[in-house]
């Protein structure tokens, strides 16, 4: 195996992420230059995550995966949001508390995380165990004059006296009714006023059991202060790096931005990155438009996840993405193509001069691209041109050992980064049995010089996911389906 990337700091190219804060693609390290604190912003755990949701989810596994190619630790946190407006009004739906609503859906959350191949973040601290923490923080923008308590009972940031607002959003405050407030969670960029911090409790808040008490009176947290708590109890007070999708911007991130930092006096993250919308025949995708495409439909459907993966990657994640049934097939056909480099790269004995050159070479332009704003398009084509490279190589049958070990080794990198090999699929004894029976039959049929049937044969087995390799020592066969199927 090739030296870690920890073990030559010098010759790595300069780490790049676009910063939502100052609009640049800037040079990027963690503060302490050995390990990265990130905060992501995960999901709200009332129905289960869409597609377009795990999108922002993958972009953020592609980020971690650069962190430690470059060499640095890694630190992530991921909230789960299990209390807010949504997860109550569905547990006063169905007459239930907020915990039976959200743990279900958090358990299907981890089980498509795990399908995706995402690696787990260090910690996923739900809301509900971090009140104290919440409480705390509110506490110190109320004695920094920077929150008040409303005739509603609940307790509001007042935005005027924070001049920083709107930093993040490029907001332009003198628009802001000034002593306005929003108290509800789920509102729109439109609504920029006093957010609230802390809500006083209605009845189906105590009835789910989304209320606590606090200084103020029973009540809960606001949804921008939940995330502020957990990130500075577990990341400190100035984050290396922040993430979630671009709808976060404004409120959520603004908002998180000005209590922390309020708060504490200092920076609340150095760097801000946003990932783009999954659209779906041009639309966002999100449930209210009926567009929704689950992982678990995508399971049903035998889609892989390096499939997926790879038709997330195809795109930049600052740009849009169209979910399409053409472009999901053309990346089961691609990572189909890649599995099968990797089973060559495992089974050969040998390369060539030319294989470990294309292999240093591939490896140089994926770093390029990968650290380069997550440049996945571009680390992907890298990819690409290796296979081709590679495939025709190993087609001369080398008797290089080192070159063959530099090729594993920038091939093993490269996935390690994207993860688009798709699982290899073992046959049961029926299949076995079946494939058999019908390459006896096709053999049958290639003696009598029935060629037709042997074509049709060889159809009928593709269509099981079988693909039939007429060698000079005989006829292999192996389960390709893997492409579909992860």
């Amino acid at each position: 195996m090739a030296e870690s990337a920890e073990h030559q700091p010098h010759e790595a190219p300069e780490f790049r992420l676009y910063n939502t804060l100052t609009r640049r693609v800037e040079p990027f390290a963690p503060a302490d230059g050995d390990t990265v604190r990130l905060y992501s912003c995960g999901p709200t755990v009332y129905n289960p995550a869409h597609l377009g949701n795990f999108r922002t989810f993958l972009f953020n596994d592609l980020l971690r995966r650069a962190i430690r190619l470059r060499g640095w630790r890694v630190r992530q946190i991921m909230n789960l949001t299990d209390v807010d407006d949504k997860i109550i009004k569905r547990a006063n739906e169905q007459e239930k508390s907020i915990r039976e609503i959200t743990e279900p859906i958090t358990e299907i959350f981890f089980a498509d995380r795990d399908y995706l191949r995402i690696e787990a973040a260090e910690d996923y601290p739900k809301a509900t165990d971090y009140i104290p923490q919440m409480i705390a923080l509110v506490r110190t923008l109320m004695y920094r004059n920077v929150a008040y308590q409303a005739d509603d009972r609940s307790v509001y940031f007042a935005i005027d006296r924070f001049p920083q607002y709107g930093r993040l959003s490029r907001l332009d405050t003198r628009e802001v009714k000034v002593g306005a407030r929003v108290v509800q969670d789920d509102y729109t960029k439109e609504n920029a006023q006093d957010f609230a911090l802390w809500k006083a409790a209605k009845p189906e808040d105590e009835r789910t059991g989304a209320a606590w008490d606090s200084p103020w009176g029973r009540g809960r947290p606001g949804w921008h202060l939940e995330c502020s708590a957990m990130a500075m109890d577990l990341l400190g007070e100035t984050l290396d790096l922040h993430t979630g999708g671009i709808d976060l911007i404004f409120p959520h991130h603004e908002d998180e931005i000005a209590q922390s930092e309020a708060a504490t006096g200092k920076p609340f993250a150095r760097c801000w990155c946003h990932g783009a919308f999954l659209l779906t025949e041009g639309a966002k995708m999100a449930k209210r438009l009926g567009n929704v495409s689950t992982v678990k439909e995508l399971r049903e459907h035998q889609i892989s996840a390096a499939a997926i993966r790879h038709f997330v990657f195809t795109t930049h994640y600052r740009k849009e993405l169209n979910f399409s049934e053409e472009a999901l097939e053309a990346s089961i056909e691609a990572v189909r193509r890649v599995g099968e480099l990797a089973e060559r790269l495992e089974e050969a004995s040998g390369g060539t001069d030319t294989l470990g050159t294309s292999a240093k070479q591939a490896q140089a332009e994926f770093r390029a691209a990968i650290f380069d704003d997550l440049n996945a398009p571009e680390a992907l084509a890298a990819l690409f041109t290796f296979l081709k490279s590679a495939n025709r190589e190993l087609d001369r049958n080398g008797t290089d050992g080192k070159a063959l070990d530099r090729a594993r080794s920038a091939f093993a990198e490269m996935n390690g980064v994207l993860d688009v090999v798709p699982r290899r699929e073992s046959a049961s004894a029926e299949l076995a049995k079946w494939v058999e029976d019908r390459l006896a039959a096709r053999d049958a049929a290639r003696g009598r010089r029935d060629f037709a049937e042997a074509d049709r044969i060889r159809a009928e087995l593709a269509e099981q996911g079988i693909a039939v390799e007429d060698a000079g020592g005989g006829t292999k066969w192996k389960v390709v389906r893997s492409a579909r199927a992860s």
